[in-house]
């Protein structure tokens, strides 16, 4: 990646609306702390204009970390939030 083009802000935008999704369900409490820190991460650099590319490529490995220790929610409509985030990350770091 050497910019972060508006196609990847878009993404990184979507990424962080379904993770502040969760916070508004039912979430089981240790994936809950998993995806506060996830929704953190991506709210940084998806209102930094000025982030620069390596900083977005670490901070998405970051959050593919996180999820991957998310592996139920214990409420549908945020597993269906969090399988979005995983593609929508799986999305980003191929585009890397």
């Amino acid at each position: 990646m050497t910019s972060v083009d508006e196609a990847t802000r878009a993404k990184l935008r979507k990424l962080h609306d379904h993770l502040a999704a969760t916070a508004e369900r039912p979430v089981e409490r240790t994936a809950s702390a998993h995806l506060g820190e996830a929704e953190a991460v991506t709210g940084d650099v998806a209102d930094d204009p000025n982030v620069a590319p390596a900083v977005v490529e670490s901070r998405i490995e970051t959050v593919s970390d996180l999820l991957s220790n998310v592996e139920k929610t214990g409420d549908d409509a945020a597993d269906k939030h969090v399988e979005r985030a995983r593609e929508l990350v799986a999305e980003l770091l191929s585009s890397e």
